[in-house]
């Protein structure tokens, strides 16, 4: 079977051993004679699967012992109510396009008012805040960003310098690089990208924060994070088969070489894009400033909606598919997550190089 170079924003590209284990395993789980579809959560061999998932987990992000994992559903979007339900007061939010703006909007709604203390709206969102901007969090107990954006592709490539614990939306680059976990009050992300199979969304918090509740009394009980530490994301039945899916993608990552090894592979790719986007600059035009691109979504336009038009038809016959940028923004965009094989990119980028309209 000839696979197809799979530039979705996600779901997207999950590595081929993973697949091919899963494959393996799918209808008798290590000789235990059933599926883990099938298998009950609250079995010794799904417990396993947990801890193992949370293990390596662990390991990867070298979280400190008062750091805790939650496996859960709803996808970031749920995190952007969770967030501030569950903490202290309202946080102070950075805004850096779409997914930002969707959390400033449901933490809204939950009624615990959020600063909105940086906005790159005015700019086209072509830019976060520079490294040496500090940024005023104006009494807030935290500060809220989200780490990547797939839609304007932009990232952040350092850490916000404020004094208060910061809550980020890693869910298109959560697992691309190490990160220094200790700034971090709360983690969260969509595994979609990076991490597993859509429907299962990883949370990684300090203990104090997940598991004393500062939220309104009336807060859904599924909604609360102590809920789910308490249970240890068992409280109730939770999306299995993706939490081991995840488990085998984190055992992928280190054999990678961990975060660090990851990393260089995911450099190396964007650069072969960028290369080529400022080589041709009068053909494909990337939206991100330079500073801010993103390594994971590679997002540019070309002259004209007709051109776009071509050039996706010339990547499809190349096997390359799911290039047509985000629908609120239209263009075009690569999204080049972990499991991207180096050896994709080079078809695009060639294509790129040498593509006459």
């Amino acid at each position: 079977m000839a696979r197809l170079h799979n530039f979705n924003a996600g779901p997207s590209i999950l590595p081929l051993p993973v697949l091919e284990e899963a494959q393996r395993n799918l209808v008798d789980h290590q000789g235990l004679g059933l599926s883990v579809l099938e298998m009950s959560h609250r079995s010794a061999a799904f417990e396993a699967i947990v801890e193992r998932a949370k293990a390596s987990l662990r390991r990867l992000l070298s979280l400190p012992d008062d750091y805790e994992i939650l496996f859960l559903q709803g996808g970031a979007s749920l995190q952007f109510a969770m967030v501030p339900l569950n903490l202290d007061a309202g946080g102070a939010y950075v805004n850096t396009g779409v997914w930002s703006k969707k959390a400033i909007a449901e933490a809204k709604r939950t009624g615990r008012a959020p600063q909105v203390i940086w906005s790159g709206e005015a700019n086209g969102f072509r830019a976060v805040p520079r490294p040496d901007e500090r940024l005023d969090t104006g009494g807030a107990p935290w500060l809220h960003y989200t780490s990547n954006n797939t839609i304007y592709g932009t990232q952040w490539h350092h850490v916000p310098q404020v004094d208060v614990p910061l809550v980020c939306d890693m869910s298109s680059d959560f697992l691309s690089a190490p990160i220094d976990p200790r700034p971090y009050g709360l983690i969260y992300a969509g595994a979609q990208k990076n991490a597993g199979p859509s429907g299962v969304t990883v949370v990684v918090g300090r203990r104090d924060l997940l598991g004393a509740f500062r939220g309104p009394a009336t807060t859904p009980t599924m909604l609360r994070y102590d809920t789910h530490l308490e249970a240890g994301s068992l409280y109730n039945t939770p999306p299995t088969f993706g939490i081991w899916i995840c488990a085998l993608v984190f055992d992928w990552i280190e054999a990678q070489g961990g975060l660090a090894g990851i990393a260089r592979k995911n450099e190396e790719k964007a650069r072969l894009l960028y290369e080529v986007i400022d080589r041709r600059s009068d053909l494909f035009r990337g939206h991100a400033d330079p500073a801010c691109r993103s390594t994971m979504n590679v997002t540019f336009t070309l002259p004209t909606p007709e051109l776009e038009q071509r050039f996706l038809a010339a990547a499809e016959a190349k096997g390359c598919i799911g290039l047509a940028g985000h629908r609120l923004v239209g263009g075009l965009r690569a999204s080049i997550y972990n499991a991207m094989p180096l050896e994709s990119v080079e078809v695009l980028a060639d294509l790129m190089d040498r593509w006459q309209p």
